[in-house]
């Protein structure tokens, strides 16, 4: 009997003065996820790359539940993305990509506000 997969979302801001594209983003994650965890450790992290917005510079990202540790480390440690500086941020981490849809129009609300 196969069992559910357990996912995880986490919503991601990209900060620098270099705008990545899709591709430039997923590949530096990678990077940093095979160097902190090997091919072992990145093959159980699930990862992929849901959505990017460049006009915003935030990105969701889909991830196993049991690795979701390792991705946020995965995440924080990069500090260039396409031969560039740049820092990224996790905003939000949530079960479901309709939760965390929702939750970021709130998020971005509030932060407009401020």
């Amino acid at each position: 009997m196969s069992r559910r997969l357990r996912r995880r979302y986490i919503a991601v801001k990209v900060e620098g003065g270099y705008v990545p594209d899709a591709k430039d983003l997923s590949d530096a994650i990678w990077t940093s996820l095979l160097r902190l965890f090997g091919e072992y450790g990145a093959s159980k992290a699930e990862l992929s790359l849901i959505d990017y917005n460049p006009e915003t510079r935030r990105a969701i990202l889909r991830c196993s539940h049991s690795a979701l540790e390792m991705v946020k480390a995965s995440i924080v440690a990069v500090t260039e993305v396409g031969n560039e500086k740049a820092a990224l941020h996790i905003l939000l981490v949530s079960g479901t990509l309709k939760a965390l849809r929702r939750r970021m129009e709130g998020f971005t609300e509030r932060t407009r506000r401020s």
